[in-house]
């Protein structure tokens, strides 16, 4: 169990995170919205999730959205460790009715997100759609992780987003299973899957 606590000036975050957990979740962060996509994060993903914050959300709703990412990023950095026997990659193709994403992650220590999203409004429910590549860029970050989105049909907004978090759980679950064959080494030539370099 990663037991993780963060306060700034701009938000407080406790959060409990349980990598290979049960899919169980308790999440408030004063972004209704936020709080159901992080809760289909962890239970499509396995993950368990305790997460709490008071955000300065009366400015806006965009120090709540990235510090969750850095918090969570940080969490899992630490779950995933030193990132010995894991299959490391995974590729998801998820649809949610009419939207369709493609989902790739490669747990390389090297930090890098992109995605080709386009909405068709500016918010679904309290949370500004603009602000989901600046979470998943600040969990990328403080993860190590690289994350790919490839939207391979669009639509509903709501659908899209949705298909975002559940994909990603997915996905990270997958990567992160161990893979037998390694024998407890990690996937890679050069021996280590550290921060920096190609490997």
């Amino acid at each position: 169990m990663i037991i993780l606590e963060r306060k700034t000036r701009e938000t407080e975050i406790n959060l409990k995170l349980e990598l290979a957990g049960e899919g169980k979740s308790k999440v408030a962060t004063g972004i209704g919205f936020f709080d159901h996509m992080l809760e289909l994060f962890a239970f499509h993903g396995f993950i368990d999730l305790e997460l709490e914050v008071n955000g300065d959300l009366a400015i806006d709703e965009h120090h709540t959205v990235e510090d969750v990412g850095i918090v969570l990023g940080q969490a899992l950095q630490q779950a995933l460790g030193d990132r010995r026997g894991l299959k490391r990659y995974s590729n998801i193709t998820l649809p949610m009715d009419e939207t369709l994403i493609q989902v790739v992650i490669d747990l390389s220590s090297r930090p890098y997100y992109c995605d080709d999203f386009s909405f068709r409004r500016e918010r679904v429910g309290e949370f500004p759609v603009e602000l989901l590549g600046e979470f998943f860029r600040a969990l990328v970050n403080n993860a190590g992780m690289t994350l790919h989105f490839l939207m391979l049909r669009n639509g509903n907004a709501h659908h899209l987003l949705e298909a975002c978090f559940k994909g990603f759980g997915r996905a990270l679950d997958q990567a992160s299973l161990p893979e037998q064959r390694l024998r407890d080494k990690p996937l890679s030539t050069k021996g280590s899957l550290s921060e920096g370099g190609r490997h």
